[in-house]
């Protein structure tokens, strides 16, 4: 099957959810979106733009554990939207729970950022705030979303049924540059569980990334483990990163590791997780 025709088909599959998704949204009257610019917080951002008009508000915080790439993008992405865009400094980093770099170190980065949405929120008049949960993810571990409901944020997407799939076919049909750009996470997940976080490492896996994605590789992660810089690459990219594999070295080797290693595993979400033996949750 063709991609578009494919594409189409999940659309026609999901009509409902998406008309279910736009009446959750009008129904908060105002919101501010918790926006990285990933492919999820993009889709409600545009949505919340096109059925809220100037009461859909994006929010995003940065911090060291956020590629100044990413940084760029959400710029962009919200001027072409015509959203207001604020952008505040998250500071996570300077709670030693988050630091110590536990299993849930998620919750402690989400507190962060949701306390920092709700200050805003209630600066600004919003009446909710709304992240980017999608109905995939309550299959994964993912600790920062009892920091939402922690603070009543809204996950719209999880509440109309949203799939990862679903996600990109409609953010396709709406024009973002999102729709096929590949999962991200923060720069402190390339970090194995219990090493700390810190400033200096994050930066390092930054660099690595930055210079691998210089190369022409899309879908990837830079594993920090002290010296060694361990590259996951995505299935489709594995003949030729080791092809290149001089280059892939001068990458992760430039950003400061001593030895660069080529996982013959490819990347796939959630690695880390099963490397630390975290129990995924179980969804009826």
């Amino acid at each position: 099957m063709e991609r578009q025709e494919l594409l189409e088909k999940i659309r026609s599959a999901s009509t409902a959810k998406m008309r279910a998704l736009e009446e959750a949204i009008r129904g908060c009257g105002s919101a501010l979106v918790a926006f990285s610019a990933g492919v999820d917080s993009s889709f409600v951002l545009a949505v919340a733009r096109r059925v809220l008009g100037d009461r859909a508000v994006a929010l995003t915080a940065h911090s060291p554990s956020v590629p100044q790439a990413e940084r760029e993008e959400a710029r962009a992405l919200a001027r072409s939207l015509g959203v207001r865009h604020l952008e505040v400094q998250s500071h996570e980093a300077e709670d030693p729970r988050y630091a110590a770099n536990p299993v849930d170190r998620c919750y402690y980065c989400k507190s962060e950022l949701y306390r920092l949405c709700d200050a805003a929120a209630r600066e600004h008049g919003l009446a909710a705030v709304l992240d980017g949960f999608n109905a995939d993810d309550k299959k994964d571990h993912r600790p920062g979303h009892a920091a939402a409901a922690e603070r009543q944020v809204r996950s719209p997407l999880a509440e109309a049924g949203f799939t990862k799939d679903e996600v990109r076919a409609w953010s396709e049909a709406l024009g973002l540059p999102t729709w096929d750009k590949p999962q991200m996470a923060c720069l402190a997940s390339r970090l194995p569980y219990g090493m700390a976080v810190t400033p200096e490492r994050l930066a390092q896996v930054e660099r690595a990334e930055a210079g691998l994605r210089a190369l022409g590789f899309r879908d990837f992660r830079v594993r920090h483990h002290d010296a060694i810089g361990r590259v996951e690459m995505a299935a489709e990219e594995l003949a030729r990163a080791f092809a290149q594999r001089e280059q892939v070295s001068r990458a992760v080797k430039g950003a400061g590791f001593k030895l660069a290693v080529l996982d013959l595993e490819p990347f796939r979400s959630g690695r880390l997780n099963e490397l630390a033996g975290v129990a995924l949750p179980v969804v009826a």
